[in-house]
């Protein structure tokens, strides 16, 4: 019978990403759709690490399950890290891609295209508080370089996918194929390690 893996975000994106990137494991992911009473839980980390922990610590405590938290976003050098952990909501609560993407250009204007340097991290965190794990949280960290672009390219993926273009790629992270996307971006660098832990864990759950 497959593990429950509770995925603790409400990002469809992610959430599909993660599906893909976990297929063939002897586990059913679910969204906070799909479980009653799953928390909100206010993301006030100073770093990725702390917000991935908390979420994953948090949601797993409340509803009793194996829970997985995706904590993620873009830090641009020449804005001394920004967006960093506010990459959701750059432009505000509430904000829309698209207001992100454009308050990140307004704020990149008249930068030169070699200062433009960027990276997506993402930190992904399991926790399971009535297995093997007990009250410790695993971790896991991707990167993914690149630059950020003076104009939005393609339509695939979400968030600042548009402006991002990977080191060594001529297409934006928004024109990658999906299969092109999680063989590079930040996430299935995370969710490969991720990976190789949960194949080495569930069965000793």
């Amino acid at each position: 019978m497959n593990a429950r893996l509770l995925v603790a975000t409400g990002n469809r994106g992610k959430l599909a990403e993660l599906a893909r990137l976990f297929s063939g494991l002897p586990i059913e992911l679910l969204s906070p759709d799909e479980v009653t009473s799953v928390p909100e839980v206010i993301e006030d980390g100073d770093t990725f690490e702390a917000n991935a922990r908390r979420k994953a610590g948090v949601v797993a405590e409340v509803t009793g399950m194996m829970v997985l938290a995706d904590d993620s976003g873009l830090e641009v050098d020449a804005l001394g890290g920004a967006p960093g952990v506010r990459s959701a909501r750059y432009a505000g609560d509430g904000a829309s891609d698209a207001d992100n993407n454009a308050k990140l250009l307004g704020a990149l204007d008249g930068v030169a295209d070699d200062a433009r340097t960027a990276r997506f991290r993402c930190v992904l965190a399991v926790a399971d508080p009535g297995g093997p794990l007990g009250q410790r949280i695993h971790i896991e960290h991707g990167l993914c370089e690149g630059c950020i672009l003076r104009a939005p390219r393609g339509d695939r993926g979400f968030g600042y996918d548009p402006l991002f273009l990977p080191s060594g790629s001529d297409r934006s992270m928004a024109q990658l194929t999906p299969s092109e996307k999680d063989a590079r971006s930040h996430r299935a660098a995370a969710a490969m390690r991720m990976r190789a832990f949960l194949e080495a864990y569930l069965p000793t759950r």
